[in-house]
């Protein structure tokens, strides 16, 4: 681990640098899905607003053919990325929506809503993302919304030097991501690095960020190296740099959000703001009143 150090360029920007690095930890989910944890975990339960954070990776059907069968969710959005591999959501709104690769999913729980997300192939690679973002306590009995993202409507801008970077959520170079309207003014990239080539994105200084390369190594300003598996919270500071680390090429997340500094309660698929918000979620949930 790093201690957060912060450096100022002639122009006045502050590069933020790596204060923790966490690797990933094993687990499972749903019906026994096996997975990797970066965020909700021991040593990093949450990063305001950000509440957790899995990669699922396996070619091993056994992995992943039993899916997430039907569960609830109130207080919170969930946002799949899906890098290969296809799954359906279904849920109890109406919506449906393939997941396919280079789709993404972002569902605005709010009040509560109940589904589902299973496997459409019982073989090959699946490989994606799910992260939890949490709601203000103003919206989080908002009723709930689904966007299912095709891969087409996912903006991709390609720099002279070959960086490519995926908008799904923020803006770079005037360029709005796919995801919009959503309450943590969140950004959420996905970077790929040629060898020997760097980005530089702007952040509000008082927002929480991450980086997690998931292909090769990345350096972070002119300090920290994180490998593939390895999650870096970043420090104070209004612009972050990553670097394709080494002789190859890289490709990383970069997510930033506003923190809504408000009590957290959770239990299980139900983030609320106070104990008795979680049990009056279970009341309704077992009531079926979602």
């Amino acid at each position: 681990m790093t201690q957060a150090t912060r450096r100022a360029d002639a122009s006045g920007t502050t590069t933020r640098r790596v204060e923790r690095v966490f690797a990933g930890m094993p687990t499972s989910e749903g019906a026994g899905v096996r997975l990797t944890r970066l965020i909700g975990r021991p040593g990093l339960p949450d990063l305001d607003p950000f509440l957790m954070l899995d990669e699922f990776r396996s070619d091993t059907a056994s992995d992943y053919l039993a899916g997430f069968p039907d569960h609830p969710h109130r207080g919170f959005e969930t946002v799949t990325y899906m890098l290969a591999g296809r799954m359906r959501h279904g849920d109890n709104q109406g919506n449906s929506g393939l997941l396919r690769p280079g789709s993404v999913q972002w569902m605005t729980a709010g009040r509560g809503i109940v589904h589902s997300e299973m496997p459409e192939q019982e073989d090959g690679l699946m490989w994606g993302f799910q992260l939890w973002v949490n709601l203000p306590a103003a919206d989080k009995m908002t009723a709930p919304r689904y966007q299912n993202i095709e891969p087409e409507t996912i903006p991709v801008l390609d720099r002279a030097d070959g960086v490519r970077i995926k908008v799904i959520a923020g803006r770079v170079d005037g360029v709005d991501g796919a995801v919009q309207a959503v309450a943590t003014d969140p950004t959420y990239l996905d970077v790929s690095l040629p060898a020997g080539t760097s980005f530089t994105h702007v952040v509000p200084t008082d927002y929480a960020a991450f980086v997690y390369p998931f292909e090769g190594s990345i350096r972070v300003g002119d300090g920290e190296s994180l490998k593939r598996g390895e999650l870096g919270v970043l420090g104070s500071g209004d612009a972050i740099t990553i670097s394709a680390d080494g002789t190859g090429a890289a490709r990383a997340l970069l997510v930033a959000g506003r923190s809504l500094r408000e009590p957290i309660a959770k239990y299980g698929p139900f983030v609320m703001n106070t104990e008795a918000q979680i049990v009056q979620a279970i009341q309704d949930y077992n009531a079926g009143r979602f």
